[in-house]
């Protein structure tokens, strides 16, 4: 279906010219059909275009799930420029990190949804433009207009181990492969109402959720922000009958029915888990809740981001993250770059379309990730069976994941570090209910320095996004340490565990 497609605004021009009074989005108070957006997104286009937006330009967009988030990423592949989004929610420090590393000819805010993303404009003045049908946006130019990306549709951020940002430049073709995929192994169709409550500025809701919805003419049900309980009532009352979600949603669905009580579902027919580990027992529940199977799978933004995911037509009674998805291939090998053993774990290597350009302006990052033959190291951990099934064993980066969002120790460190009275802190991750992680920090303090684990913790919430932030701060004597004095992370993460 993507096949003749050059650029992901390709795909609701499609629609838009095929089926244009079809509804394309459903934001909680209006209904878009598919030449309405179409009309939406060419009136973007023109405003970046005023605000001197051109081809191989970067673009970031500041905004939760909305029809202008949506409508300016379309009109950034309009103008040949890249989309980088970004989450509202991010600190002042976090997000001007992006912006300076990203280099973009101007900076969008989708004003007037939420107080962040208010702030954001404010403090870099940006300047309230007028697009109609799409709701309130500012725009900000920059200074840093850095080198043409020709190709490049979206540059996702994630945030190394180092605590500096990582620009993951994904292709127009890497994104309409995902959105081909995603449509395809969930027979989308027209007739279809996608729950749209995963981030878009996350690679899983942007491709796998957004564009997906976009390749197959379904309609797309917009939802700013998660809240359990709307959920459970759009899938009741609203037709749903596509629920894509991470584990933490599931949970927080199942809190809200009472007893042993089923979910009202009447259209529903597909329910997945993406973007962190999944419990056997939360599969089993949410199994049994909703009548339906969990389906499962793993990505990460490197592979845009779908690697596996179980069939549709054959579901499965335990965690695997189903089989590689069509057109890719897999290895997994040993620190020597040797494959393993059939049903041996090693590190999980991936090559094909769906592999990213490289990390925008680190080649050196580039190179460690890509082997001149092709393979994406992933870092992570895993098994597969003689039927192909992929098994997620662990994750050899140490990155935790907080509500399918990422989190890197090294960030949190570096943050913590710069607190006058702190020498040094590790942090970890800790499973709890639901298949999710929190944040856990261990603090050794300055020798004569005094500081209480409240005054750690606003600090840590000065600097980072609320999800990076520690859900418990220990403050110890010191931090064990082997005798060449290398910090014994394991035990930590044990200790946070116990």
């Amino acid at each position: 279906m993507t096949a003749a497609f050059d650029r992901i605004d390709a795909l609701p021009r499609r629609w838009g010219r095929d089926t244009p009074d079809a509804v394309a989005i459903r934001d909680g108070v209006r209904t878009i059909t598919w030449r309405a957006l179409v009309e939406a997104i060419d009136a973007c286009a023109r405003c970046l275009a005023e605000a001197g937006v051109t081809a191989g330009d970067r673009v970031v967009i500041v905004a939760e799930n909305s029809l202008a988030q949506i409508a300016s990423l379309f009109a950034a592949s309009t103008l040949g420029a890249c989309a980088v989004p970004a989450n509202p929610r991010l600190s002042r420090r976090e997000l001007d990190a992006i912006r300076e590393h990203a280099q973009p000819r101007v900076t969008v805010y989708a004003v007037g949804v939420a107080a962040e993303i208010d702030a954001h404009a404010q403090r870099h003045e940006a300047k309230a433009a007028c697009v109609h049908g799409i709701g309130r946006i500012a725009i900000c130019a920059s200074s840093l207009q850095g080198e043409s990306l020709a190709g490049v549709a979206a540059i996702v951020y994630t945030t190394g181990t180092s605590g500096r940002p990582k620009g993951v430049m994904l292709t127009h073709a890497n994104l309409l492969f995902v959105a081909g995929i995603s449509a395809s192994l969930r027979e989308l169709g027209p007739a279809d109402r996608v729950y749209g409550a995963l981030p878009i500025y996350h690679v899983y809701g942007l491709a796998s959720m957004l564009l997906g919805a976009s390749c197959a003419g379904a309609c797309l049900q917009v939802v700013a922000r998660f809240d359990a309980r709307r959920a459970l009532d759009a899938i009741a009352n609203d037709g749903l009958t596509i629920v894509q979600g991470v584990p933490a949603m599931y949970t927080r669905m199942l809190e809200q029915l009472e007893g042993d009580a089923r979910a009202p579902a009447p259209r529903l027919r597909y329910l997945y888990a993406g973007g962190s580990p999944l419990d056997p027992a939360l599969k089993r529940e949410v199994e049994a809740r909703f009548g339906l199977a969990l389906h499962n799978g793993y990505g990460l933004t490197e592979t845009s981001p779908t690697v596996s995911q179980t069939r549709l037509d054959a579901p499965r009674s335990d965690t695997s993250v189903g089989p590689p998805i069509p057109g890719i291939e897999v290895r997994i090998v040993d620190a020597m770059q040797r494959d393993v053993d059939a049903g041996a774990v090693g590190e999980l290597c991936v090559r094909g379309p769906n592999v990213m350009r490289g990390y925008y302006r680190d080649p050196q990052a580039t190179a460690e990730a890509i082997t001149p033959e092709g393979w994406l190291r992933t870092g992570d951990l895993a098994r597969q069976e003689a039927d192909g099934a992929l098994f997620i064993v662990g994750r050899s980066k140490d990155l935790i994941i907080r509500s399918g969002l990422n989190v890197y120790p090294g960030e949190v460190e570096s943050v913590l570090n710069a607190h006058p009275a702190v020498a040094q802190s590790v942090v970890v991750g800790r499973t709890v209910a639901g298949g999710n992680e929190e944040v856990v920090a261990f603090v050794e303090l300055a020798a004569g320095r005094v500081a209480t684990g409240a005054e750690l913790a606003a600090h840590a919430a000065s600097g980072l996004a609320p999800y990076k932030r520690p859900s418990e701060i220990r403050i110890m004597t010191a931090l064990p340490a082997s005798p060449t004095g290398k910090v014994l992370r394991g035990q930590l993460k044990a200790l946070a565990a116990a």
